[in-house]
């Protein structure tokens, strides 16, 4: 994981390897690097799992992001799906019953977010309109469309994160 520094990653200049086209996305993924363990830092496993009225558990957002994650990079190489994946989204709704540990679930998120960092590597920037297909419906998206998801899917359950520790702190 990159060391935070006083700038933002979108600040820090470009990110050696990716597309230039593919900078926003890879500079999300790395702020998100950032911000979810500065933010679970000192958290109790109490805390992790307790719910604040009718929102998910702090445990849940870190999960869903992780999987979410995963799931969208996959569409964005242009493949379905595969038989574990689904039944790890589906092993999503059951995990604030297993309660696992905050450090396995910061470990599967760091890995999924540095394989995503990975494939904007090796993703060129030529294939950003091509045609990808999500979901079992098979919608239409591109490559940068689900790019695009990819990185603001997983910005959004960190800012989540981010602020349901803000919340436990104060109540």
């Amino acid at each position: 994981m990159p060391a935070p520094t006083q700038q933002e990653p979108w600040l820090r200049g470009p990110i050696p390897g990716i597309d230039p086209l593919f900078q926003p996305v890879a500079h999300s993924f790395i702020q998100a690097l950032e911000d979810m363990p500065a933010s679970l830092k000192g958290l109790s496993h109490e805390d992790l799992w307790k719910r604040n009225g009718r929102s998910a558990s702090i445990g849940y957002h870190l999960v869903h992001a992780t999987g979410g994650l995963d799931r969208l990079m996959t569409y964005a190489r242009g493949e379905a799906l595969s038989a574990l994946q689904f039944s790890v989204l589906e092993s999503e709704k059951k995990t604030e019953e297993r309660r696992p540990h905050v450090a396995e679930l910061l470990e599967a998120f760091e890995a999924t977010v540095n394989r995503a960092l990975e494939q904007l590597r090796v993703t060129p920037g030529d294939s950003a309109l091509t045609v990808r297909y999500v979901g079992r419906a098979r919608l239409p998206s591109t490559t940068l469309g689900v790019l695009f998801q990819a990185a603001e899917h997983t910005a959004r359950h960190v800012g989540q994160v981010r602020t349901l520790v803000r919340v436990l702190a104060q109540s």
